[in-house]
């Protein structure tokens, strides 16, 4: 793991949202950040179609793979099948709210069995080197998150981990949809905070509505690290400033280099027979917010489906990007002089 703590600023494991193609585009705007697979059941990492599942591209490092399992035996072949696979860090997960995600006994329900959560870390943190870390909720349904969150944090890390991502949330197994999950719980980034304050030996980084590195910077005066979920997916540009802002290093790529950057493993892909839209679906938001955004969707999302799509197609759509902001600039200056000529006047 590189030394300049990449759990400053980490892009959260989203199901659906960051494969391999979406972590490898926000490599291209951020050097420094930690990036999360989806996660991935235990079954899946030892029975499924395991390039598909954790392939992953060398310039996604530093990367980390997110499990679904509670089972120590297959948690811990799991870890090493990832390890194997040259992941940096394996986390589990202990949040996610989803029904199958219950049924399976994984995910945020493990918030009620800490004691099988501190067996399954340990089992893990003794078979693999790399670092072994837990992304849980402050609780769930009726428990009081000043015990359940301090328990599990207590339990586990009497079994060795060091890390804990928390999302500042309850789950609500009961009656709230996982999209409901990540919204309607109230968010109490304060019992975070604290428990930082109370266990300052360990790292701790704060996950959950965080919409911009303004917030980010706020809270690092908390907690050791942030992770940016939905943010980083819709608004994938505000990671260009990550390397500077958070991490004190260069600035990293703008909207139109890192497209440049990506269009090379594009290109690599297609050749491999991946199709356009399962990359460029991640970069509908690039310009976000900027002149032609709606315009750069629509090209991609509309041609980027037809069959046989290729490089012509993001080639269009930032030609359009391109042109409309030049042509804001242009009107921009040309509004400014005539202001100038009638202040003359």
């Amino acid at each position: 793991m590189s030394q300049f703590q990449p759990h400053r600023l980490s892009v959260a494991p989203m199901m659906d949202w960051t494969d391999r193609h979406c972590r490898v585009l926000h490599r291209t705007l951020t050097g420094r950040s930690l990036l999360y697979t989806e996660m991935v059941t235990t079954g899946a990492v030892l029975h499924g179609d395991r390039r598909r599942l954790l392939g992953f591209d060398p310039a996604e490092h530093p990367v980390a793979l997110q499990l679904g399992g509670s089972d120590p035996k297959d948690l811990v072949a799991a870890a090493r099948i990832g390890e194997a696979e040259g992941y940096d860090e394996i986390n589990l997960n202990v949040g996610c709210p989803s029904d199958r995600v219950q049924s399976g006994r994984f995910g945020a329900c493990l918030m009620r069995e800490p004691e099988l959560v501190a067996e399954c870390m340990a089992a893990m943190g003794a078979a693999v080197s790399v670092p072994v870390t837990v992304k849980c909720r402050i609780g769930v349904d009726d428990q009081d998150p000043e015990e359940s969150l301090f328990r599990l944090v207590e339990l586990s890390s009497q079994a060795g981990v060091k890390l804990f991502v928390v999302h500042a949330r309850k789950a609500l197994l009961k009656g709230l949809s996982p999209k409901e999950n990540r919204d309607v719980p109230p968010l109490n980034y304060p019992l975070v905070w604290r428990l930082k304050r109370e266990r300052p030996d360990l790292t701790i980084v704060i996950n959950g509505g965080i919409g911009s590195l303004d917030e980010a910077e706020a809270h690092l005066a908390h907690v050791d690290g942030v992770m940016l979920g939905r943010a980083a997916y819709h608004t994938p540009a505000i990671l260009a400033d990550v390397d500077a802002r958070i991490f004190g290093g260069s600035a990293g790529q703008g909207p139109f280099e890192a497209v440049e950057l990506y269009k090379d493993y594009v290109a690599r892909e297609l050749a491999r027979g991946t199709h356009l839209a399962a990359m460029t679906r991640h970069m509908l938001g690039l310009f976000h917010g900027a002149p032609g955004a709606r315009t750069w969707r629509r090209i991609l999302t509309v041609e980027g489906v037809k069959p046989g799509a290729g490089l012509e197609v993001i080639d269009q759509a930032l030609a359009a990007v391109s042109g409309l902001q030049a042509q804001r600039v242009a009107s921009g200056f040309e509004a400014g002089e005539a202001a100038q000529i009638a202040h003359a006047q």
